[in-house]
């Protein structure tokens, strides 16, 4: 497979497969693994399968849809997944602008797909801990039919060689020659896959109230409440008969905590699907009600209906991921509804919050201050 890729805008990238004169193009965001270039893993999962015949083929966490995009031709059938529901809109818009047929699932856990595949193909990201990786390993082998191949590519850098240790665990592994490397694996029958992640019960106490958390590996503060969401909820004041938003809500500590302290109507939602079935839990676990959605910001969350949004951003995913989620938040809440967001005293969110009026300072804390910011029309 002869290749070439170029960036030729921002957050567009440019893949040309010279073998069948065919040029694909990807949009591509902040928040998504390697927006600014392909990944050597992807490109080298590209190789390795061009001239396979793939029959039924899976790709475990697609990212923005390379793999399962450029592939569609040699398959009969492509279904790509994504635990991130902006990744996942995104392979949806880059398969459809690329007239490839493939369909997109938005799940954290492969069991949940139907049906069985010939074919699987993984790259495992950068970031993923090391638990959650193997346990797509283990459930991506087992939705393929016994002789099929779960094809799993990264770079030495990136822990690939942990990968392999983990695939030989489970099926006769072989290594495929290239300069990134690229393992495969061949199910076997009878295969029955391990389990390499369990949820944790963790409890947190915030101004007396007792909340009972249930979390995952891979979400953010798995092991504890966060300071900064700890000082927002001490801030926050909620009432009886409000409409409540907690974006993005993690494994729910906000959502939960508005529905102990007060009779309202609590919404959560987050762009991760480990993050929202924790939430889901997390609820349960309180004996408390609330809706949940999976959603890139606040995508599906009603316009205009909430009195107040409760949000501990991620800072770190970049200014268009803060752009569309605080400019989400300013459209979910209500004409004179207020946005309660805590952050690290050293970063500067004005930009953000140009939307609002009457920004203030509501708690400064040892690392973090809250803010409230209302939406007066």
């Amino acid at each position: 497979m002869r290749r070439g890729e170029s960036a030729v805008s921002a957050g567009e990238l440019v893949l040309d497969v010279r073998d069948e004169d065919r040029t694909y193009r990807f949009r591509t965001a902040d928040g998504v693994c390697s927006k600014s270039a392909f990944r050597p893993a992807e490109l080298a999962l590209l190789e390795a399968l061009h001239d396979e015949p793939l029959g039924d083929f899976l790709c475990p966490e697609a990212n923005y849809g390379v793999v399962g995009t450029a592939l569609t031709d040699a398959a009969d059938a492509v279904r790509m997944t994504e635990s991130s529901a902006r990744a996942a809109r995104l392979c949806e818009r880059n398969a459809a602008a690329n007239g490839a047929s493939a369909s997109v699932s938005l799940v954290a856990d492969l069991s949940e797909l139907d049906g069985r595949f010939d074919t699987a193909a993984y790259a495992p990201k950068p970031y993923t801990p090391l638990a959650v990786g193997k346990e797509r390993l283990a459930r991506a082998l087992a939705q393929v039919r016994p002789g099929g191949y779960l094809y799993v590519a990264g770079r030495e850098r990136t822990g690939i060689g942990r990968y392999a240790d983990a695939l030989r665990e489970l099926a006769p592994v072989e290594r495929l020659p290239g300069e990134c490397p690229v393992f495969r694996a061949s199910r076997p029958a009878g295969f029955e896959p391990s389990t390499y992640v369990t949820p944790s019960h963790i409890e947190a106490t915030v101004d007396g109230v007792t909340l009972p958390l249930v979390t995952v590996p891979g979400l953010f503060s798995a092991g504890r409440l966060d300071d900064g969401t700890r000082l927002l909820l001490e801030t926050a004041e909620i009432g009886d008969g409000e409409r409540v938003l907690d974006l993005p809500c993690g494994y729910g500590p906000i959502g939960t905590y508005a529905a102990r302290v007060a009779d309202c109507d609590v919404w959560l939602s987050d762009d991760d699907r480990a993050a929202t079935r924790c939430a889901e839990c997390t609820l349960d676990a309180a004996d408390v009600e609330g809706t949940v959605v999976t959603a890139d910001c606040a995508t599906d969350v009603p316009n205009e209906a909430f009195d107040a949004v409760l949000c501990n951003p991620p800072t770190h995913a970049g200014e268009g991921v803060l752009r569309d989620l605080l400019g989400g938040a300013r459209g979910a809440l209500a004409p004179g509804g207020r946005l309660v967001l805590v952050h690290h005293r050293s970063l500067d969110l004005s930009t953000h919050l140009r939307g609002f009026e009457n920004v203030r300072e509501r708690q400064t804390g040892t690392e973090h201050v809250v803010r409230e910011a209302r939406k007066e029309r």
